[in-house]
């Protein structure tokens, strides 16, 4: 059976701080939502899979995030720790339309 995908607004786009993590609760999920340097919004879960830092407050750059705990280096298209690390995290679609963002849990 399909699972139908719900859009849920979680901000305007010119209100995100770029380069700074956002956590967002929607139901069950505790996700983190960045504005990278280029303008893309990227949306993953907030829990490093190492010991479960908070990766809304780790460092970004580029299209990664640096955990705030151990400096995991997580890229946050994919979700995977970069080796010799090992883990990946929950990624979640994001759409933005008329200066709305949205995640896609």
């Amino acid at each position: 059976m399909e699972r139908t995908l719900s859009r849920v607004l979680i901000g305007n786009y010119s209100e995100l701080p770029e380069r700074l993590g956002k956590t967002v609760i929607i139901g069950d999920k505790e996700i983190a939502v960045f504005k990278l340097a280029n303008g893309k919004i990227r949306a993953i879960e907030n829990r490093c899979p190492h010991k479960g830092g908070v990766l809304a407050e780790g460092m970004v750059s580029g299209e990664h995030i640096f955990c705030p705990m151990h400096n995991w280096k997580i890229n946050v298209n994919n979700g995977q720790a970069q080796a010799p690390d090992e883990g990946c995290v929950g990624t979640y679609q994001v759409e933005v339309k008329n200066n709305s963002v949205y995640v896609l849990v």
